[in-house]
């Protein structure tokens, strides 16, 4: 599991490069990243392809009927859920970024324990 917490000025693209560079270890057996249609371009797949050498796949909404979910973007919506549940996690009480890290790390080490 990887985690980046940046600031609110950080667009999405950016902090997902910053993701990955900083993870590049964790990612080299991820042949494809799935994205949603806010990463769309030839900037963003170029970064990818060049760091992690993934192929990078963006589910567009022309692609889906109204209403039906992708099981993969399930996976990602249904961990935002979990995360959802604690409490300390709802408001930006940490004054550093690495805490607020932190405490994410902490909630889905606490799911994965109570999961498995």
């Amino acid at each position: 599991m990887a985690v980046h917490v940046t600031t609110a000025n950080v667009s999405e693209r950016d902090g997902a490069n910053a993701l990955l560079a900083l993870n590049k270890s964790q990612f080299d057996l991820v042949p494809r990243v799935m994205a949603d249609g806010g990463y769309t371009g030839n900037n963003f797949a170029q970064s990818v392809q060049a760091m992690i050498n993934a192929e990078v796949i963006i589910a567009k909404q022309s692609d889906l009927r109204h209403g039906q979910v992708t099981p993969q973007r399930w996976v990602i919506e249904r961990s935002f859920s979990w995360l959802g549940k604690y409490r300390r996690l709802w408001r930006n009480c940490e004054r550093k970024l690495n805490t607020s890290k932190m405490m994410i790390s902490l909630a889905f080490l606490r799911i994965l324990l109570k999961r498995f």
